[in-house]
């Protein structure tokens, strides 16, 4: 078997977007592969091949990034041909051969339909995958539900946040220092039920993860502008709302309450803080994902008019 990227031809390209989309897990489409090349998403040289000796294709990998980045930061599509009878040794090669010339682990995300363990034909695709990565380093797994918050049909003249939940008065949003956004989001992380928090706390302290966090929402396509510290009437820190952005559209971003004003329902006021700004803004849908387990953040989504459009698997090397 040849592993190779797909920047020897300039037909590869054209073999990148024809492959077929066999298997229950759902590929991705031609057009929007084409939209990720033109807009430097997608790469020759992100894009890998497993060759049979006759120059078949067998299996392909697709790894995303943003438009500046100098490396991929996930693998968005991962597929080998039903006719190959080991399809995790051929994807684990694959995957190991394209993190050796990348110098580097990016996360995988399997998306699946919502209740895909019922399904016995996805439960199999999914545990080749599953095998695949962890063979080549992505040993660490978590499920995340991807949410959509859609804008809803209002009158000619009315502003968009009338669609959104009106300030109840309990919080106070204002801009702030990124010292004082450092301090928010070192408190919030404290108890925190987002695995990948407490994956990284294991590893570093809470300071450190901070750092780590604020510069990587300052790297994402929103803007630093938009940030909001969360405060009671009286001034105490309540939380933080980070709104963002991703290449395609307006993102809940981060957000949270410090832990001893957790179970009074704040939460819903810092989620509805960042669905009036993205809407005011005309964001007709905002996207956001909470993992599985986090089951206060899924049902505080629920309660703002958020739906779960996807199951996402993230496998992912785990923090040294």
């Amino acid at each position: 078997m040849n592993y190779r990227s797909a920047t020897a031809d300039p037909a590869d390209l054209d073999r990148a977007v024809a492959y077929p989309a066999d298997g229950p897990v759902e590929a991705l489409s031609a057009e929007t592969i084409r939209e990720e090349l033109a807009g430097n998403r997608f790469r020759p040289e992100w894009i890998w091949f497993a060759e049979d000796e006759n120059g078949e294709i067998l299996a392909r990998a697709l790894w995303w990034g943003r438009a500046d980045s100098e490396r991929p930061i996930a693998l968005d599509c991962l597929q080998v041909r039903a006719c190959v009878a080991d399809p995790a040794g051929v994807a684990a090669a694959l995957l190991a051969a394209g993190h050796e010339a990348f110098g580097n682990l990016p996360l995988y995300n399997i998306s699946l339909p919502g209740g895909w363990r019922t399904a016995p034909d996805l439960v199999d695709a999914v545990a080749w995958r599953q095998e695949a990565a962890y063979e080549a380093g992505l040993t660490r797994e978590i499920e995340r539900l991807r949410y959509e918050w859609i804008l809803p049909q209002l009158p000619p003249g009315v502003p968009p946040a009338a669609g959104t939940a009106e300030p109840t008065g309990r919080l106070v949003f204002r801009e702030g220092t990124d010292e004082e956004f450092l301090d928010a989001f070192v408190r919030v992380s404290a108890g925190s039920l987002d695995l990948a928090t407490q994956n990284e706390l294991r590893s570093m302290d809470a300071e450190q993860l901070a750092r780590e966090d604020l510069a990587f929402y300052l790297d994402c396509p929103g803007e630093r502008s938009w940030w909001r510290l969360a405060e009671l009437p009286d001034g105490t820190l309540a939380g933080l709302a980070v709104p963002s952005a991703t290449p395609y559209h307006r993102n809940v971003g981060y957000l949270g309450v410090v832990p001893e004003q957790r179970g009074r329902g704040l939460i819903d006021e810092v989620l509805a803080e960042i669905t009036r700004f993205h809407a005011a803004a005309g964001a007709e849908r905002i996207t956001a994902t909470t993992d599985t387990v986090n089951a206060p953040m899924a049902a505080a989504f629920d309660r703002a008019g958020y739906q779960v459009t996807e199951i996402r698997l993230v496998l992912e090397a785990p923090t040294a």
